[in-house]
């Protein structure tokens, strides 16, 4: 594995991980890891640096995967309006029977049940299907 995807995968794990700590796991000096990373950065492989919150944390926000099927050539008219919900997590198109598939997150059932009602309202929805996540087994 080259530098470059040892580096991306330790800022996976931990985005704020220092230089130093960085550059002495991948054997390289802290200039090589600091001027990668601005590589990295200015090609656009690194976007933003985030957090990850503990699960722990949020246990009690409840989140669906909703899969959706989207009428004709709607799909552009779908997305738009999907990336204005404050409560959408993820949004990807997927191939198979359905053409999108979106996670939102919500403080209560209610409110997730209200934001599930709503997508399937959505002026280009055809159908959807929504699995409520129980527990994450993994999460990186």
């Amino acid at each position: 594995m080259n530098i470059d995807q040892q580096l991306l995968n330790l800022l996976r794990e931990n985005s704020r991980r220092s230089v130093s700590d960085m550059a002495k796991q991948l054997g390289v000096s802290r200039t090589t890891v600091q001027q990668r990373m601005e590589r990295l950065e200015r090609n656009g492989t690194i976007e933003a640096y985030t957090i990850k919150l503990n699960p722990h944390s949020e246990q009690q926000q409840v989140s669906a995967y909703i899969m959706i099927s989207v009428v004709g050539r709607k799909a552009g008219d779908v997305v738009r309006h999907l990336q204005k919900d404050p409560q959408l997590d993820m949004l990807c198109s997927i191939s198979g029977q359905y053409d999108l598939l979106a996670k939102v997150t919500a403080a209560t059932t209610e409110q997730l049940d209200q934001s599930i009602d709503s997508i399937s309202t959505i002026d280009g929805v055809e159908t959807t299907l929504s699995h409520v996540v129980l527990s994450r087994k993994v999460d990186r």
